[in-house]
């Protein structure tokens, strides 16, 4: 299986070392794609791409993915543009908030579960584990 992950990048990298810790999860599941959303100096290390090479190529890797998993709890365009387009795609997607952060989630996030092919969770870090298992086992 390839798991396309998903994280704030530009939006702001205050849960990188989260990111990390969920990738690593992911893994047991299958080859997550994104990797580098978990890498603490993504930015540094993507410097010399352009917008549309970094656009390009991660869409390439949404359309090979065969499930997607986002962490929405810090608010990025990118994150919800890969979301939609994921749906779009006919992808099944898992959209995780931590609503202990004291932060709201957008609504088109937060309403988008259709109890199927698109599923949104709110949690604790310590509950991802029965969340991914639950999800991964659906598909």
């Amino acid at each position: 299986m390839k798991i396309y992950f998903c994280g704030s990048i530009g939006g702001g990298r205050q849960d990188a070392h989260l990111y990390g810790r969920l990738i690593k999860k992911l893994e047991k599941y299958g080859t997550v794609l994104t990797t580098h959303v978990g890498d603490l100096h993504v930015i540094e290390n993507e410097k010399d791409m352009t917008d549309k090479e970094i656009h390009d190529r991660d869409v390439s890797w949404l359309e090979q993915a065969d499930a997607v998993v986002a962490e929405v709890t810090q608010t990025s365009m990118g994150v919800g543009y890969e979301i939609g387009r994921a749906i779009g795609m006919k992808k099944p997607v898992l959209c995780v908030f931590r609503p202990d952060t004291g932060k709201e989630v957008s609504a088109m996030v937060g309403g988008c579960d259709d109890g199927k092919s698109v599923i949104f969770k709110r949690y604790k870090e310590e509950e991802i584990d029965g969340i991914f298992a639950e999800f991964f086992k659906s598909l």
